[in-house]
């Protein structure tokens, strides 16, 4: 994980250089837009950075349940930082509309592109590996937001085009619009799923409903109820309560409670999962699952 975080703080910083020197070169605002975006990136992966470090931090007395929740307040931060560069390129796309300028330099603009968009599909493989392994969210944040830096080097690429070659001068305010409004909708993505792992969002239906069906899997285990699931960062918690026989040991019970929470974190990589036994048929029930 921390090395897909110094990946993007290294990439974002070439990008930044490169889009510098095209901006300067061909004073495009939707260019700019990439440029601010790619600022973005360059604060929200060091951001990340040390988020992930703080994340990855085992559970301490102070903390029983790790340090996980600090990559959801980097997505607080980074859905924020992006919302407020978005209203400032949204101003100065306006600004371009009202008192439109000629694009300068157009080609180099386009190459700078060409090479923004190669180097930024080769971090976003590498990160939506790591993501896939270890479920990170702050590492999924910022894949979104290369992602969008994809789409919007497209987008002035064809900006430029239009505007260079085709005459048409307003292509480049117009494009840097849409980019702001596809950086809302990515900062409205982060936002909410930063929130849903501060809130204790419970999985999805189709997890729990995977939890319930691995856990009647069990012959001995006849019912299960109070389950609840929350996330923290890479890490995710299970609780439930399995119902069983009355008459058998607690040895007995403890045995078949360890054997169904393995099968659980087996399926359920990085989580705890913590099994309260019943007997079948009392009646304690707080919340029928």
């Amino acid at each position: 994980m921390v090395a897909a975080t110094y990946a993007s703080v290294s990439v974002a910083a070439v990008l930044i250089c490169a889009k510098m020197g095209a901006w300067l070169f061909t004073d495009s605002v939707s260019l700019l837009s990439s440029l601010v975006d790619s600022l973005l990136d360059a604060a929200a992966s060091l951001v990340n950075l040390f988020a992930v470090r703080q994340a990855l931090q085992p559970a301490d007395k102070e903390h029983r349940f790790g340090h996980g929740k600090a990559e959801s307040l980097a997505g607080l931060w980074q859905a924020a930082f992006i919302a407020g560069s978005g209203v400032f390129l949204m101003l100065e796309s306006v600004e371009r509309i009202i008192s439109p300028s000629a694009i300068e330099n157009g080609p180099i603009g386009i190459a700078v592109m060409g090479f923004s968009i190669v180097l930024t599909v080769v971090l976003v493989g590498f990160q939506m590996y790591v993501v896939k392994r270890t479920g990170s969210v702050a590492i999924s944040a910022d894949s979104l937001h290369y992602r969008i830096d994809i789409l919007i080097n497209f987008a002035v690429i064809v900006s430029l085009l239009l505007a260079s070659f085709g005459g048409w001068i307003l292509a480049d305010p117009l494009f840097a619009i849409l980019i702001v409004t596809y950086m809302g909708i990515g900062a409205y993505k982060i936002l909410r799923q930063s929130l849903n792992d501060l809130m204790d969002t419970e999985f999805p239906e189709e997890d729990r409903a995977r939890i319930r069906d691995i856990v009647l899997e069990h012959p001995k285990v006849h019912e299960i109820h109070d389950m609840r699931t929350r996330s923290s960062g890479p890490y995710s918690f299970i609780q439930l309560h399995i119902e069983m026989d009355h008459d058998i040991t607690l040895l007995e019970a403890h045995n078949i409670s360890d054997q169904v929470m393995y099968k659980v974190e087996a399926a359920f990589p990085n989580t705890e999962v913590l099994i309260h036994q019943d007997p079948e048929g009392i009646e304690e029930r707080r919340d029928h699952l």
